[in-house]
């Protein structure tokens, strides 16, 4: 405790002394032309509005004259002197390097900035019992759970952060607006079938899995009718092609308007450049689960048999395991190769390309699986680290780890990056937003 408060205290004083300095003063001239350098800076990780104390060469005691970053994002400089900058974390800045800009010069910083989120997990509708009800948040009621086989994975989310639902045990497609009320979109509660119409004039038998086009269609993966359907914006739903094996994971790319459909008794992912035609890219599969798509038009795919997470390259559609390894289950976060994953089922990416995974996509949703969780895999270095829930099966609104998911089956991303889980057992969309 003693040595927090000296911590502290040396802080405070630091920061009195530099903000001391933020008048212009003669003495520190920043040389124009030479090395500006950054020796060291602390803390080493924090969250938004932690100060960061740089110390360093060729600074200028004129905080007008320099500009600090982290992945672009601008931090205030509230203190300055010749050698030492005092600046403040913006909110979502994300980890990455220091860069120091002092007129023409530039330097950046060896070691990264650290950044912790502070994920918190909400209801944003359902109550945890199965059901059917439309209304306003925990007044409505889903059924992902009525049969041991639902393993839904069927939730997007437009840019009018309208949110859409498959809900397989009520044969229908749900719609929840940005301020929560849910509705039916699509289908009659209740009466599976397989007919076109509009809102409950159409049929669905177990729809699983749906996806978003550029222009705010949804196509939805029928896995008993062995069918894609799509949904207008006017509320239609149509034929959109039959398949050759039980459709249960669907993606659409927004750069091309190709629907690719992972279908997990036959290993294979297919590729729809239009209605009525299906092509295999990808075979051999050992039971692909979800599939989403990146702004490059790269594949990822859930590798649900083998306990893997795959990304197949746009076109060449090579096909290489990003994170896990084939054949070995677990839950263990860290560098792509040494994380482990169990039975994951759905995923999703977000603008800057990185990976969402929804775990335990097992049969029944079985709780005693140890892995509850949101898993992030972040682009490009395959970093895994659990987004929010864990190891233990429950039902809990609560920051990150803290929160509690049962079979949280799907994931989507909103253009603001909160995530929304389709949260099986509990029967109900879970919302996450990190600040």
């Amino acid at each position: 405790m003693l040595r927090q408060i000296t911590t502290y205290c040396i802080s405070a004083c630091l920061l009195l002394l530099l903000a001391s300095s933020c008048k212009k003063d003669s003495s520190f001239k920043h040389q124009a032309g030479s090395p500006v350098t950054i020796e060291q800076f602390t803390p080493g990780s924090g969250s938004g509005t932690t100060q960061i104390l740089i110390t360093g060469t060729n600074f200028t005691a004129d905080p007008d004259e320099i500009s600090v970053t982290i992945n672009g994002n601008k931090l205030p400089v509230v203190g300055v002197n010749g050698n030492q900058i005092m600046v403040v974390v913006p909110k979502k800045c994300g980890s990455g390097k220091l860069k120091i800009r002092i007129g023409t010069d530039s330097t950046e910083s060896t070691a990264s900035f650290t950044y912790h989120y502070t994920r918190t997990v909400s209801t944003l509708a359902g109550n945890g019992k199965a059901g059917f009800a439309n209304g306003k948040g925990t007044e409505a009621q889903f059924n992902f759970n009525g049969q041991f086989w639902y393993r839904s994975n069927g939730i997007a989310v437009d840019d009018d952060l309208n949110v859409y639902v498959a809900d397989p045990g009520n044969a229908c497609i749900r719609k929840i607006d940005s301020a929560g009320n849910v509705t039916t979109y699509a289908g009659f509660p209740g009466n599976p079938g397989n007919a076109e119409g509009t809102g409950t004039a159409a049929r669905f038998y177990m729809p699983y899995s749906l996806a978003l086009d550029k222009d705010r269609n949804v196509y939805v993966a029928d896995v008993l009718n062995w069918n894609i359907r799509k949904i207008t914006t006017d509320g239609y739903a149509s034929w959109y092609s039959g398949m050759p094996a039980e459709p249960w994971g669907i993606a659409v790319d927004k750069n091309t308007g190709y629907v690719y459909v992972s279908c997990i008794n036959a290993g294979s992912i297919y590729q729809s450049k239009a209605a009525w035609s299906f092509d295999p890219i990808v075979t051999g599969l050992n039971y692909p689960g979800g599939i989403a798509v990146d702004n490059n038009s790269n594949l990822y795919v859930t590798g649900h048999g083998d306990h893997t997470i795959r990304k197949l390259d746009a076109g060449t559609w090579k096909n290489t395991v990003i994170a896990g390894q084939p054949g070995s289950s677990g839950y263990v976060d860290g560098p792509g190769p040494n994380a482990r994953f169990i039975y994951p089922w759905s995923v999703a990416t977000d603008k800057f390309n990185n990976v969402y995974v929804a775990t335990n996509g097992t049969t029944g949703g079985d709780p005693s699986i140890p892995d509850q969780s949101i898993r992030f895999i972040e682009a490009g270095t395959w970093v895994v680290s659990t987004f929010a829930g864990s190891g233990t099966a429950g039902y809990i609104d609560a920051i990150g780890t803290s929160a509690a998911f049962s079979a949280p089956n799907g994931v989507c991303v909103d253009k603001y990056g909160t995530v929304y889980v389709l949260d099986k057992n509990n029967n109900s969309i879970r919302k996450i937003v990190s600040e």
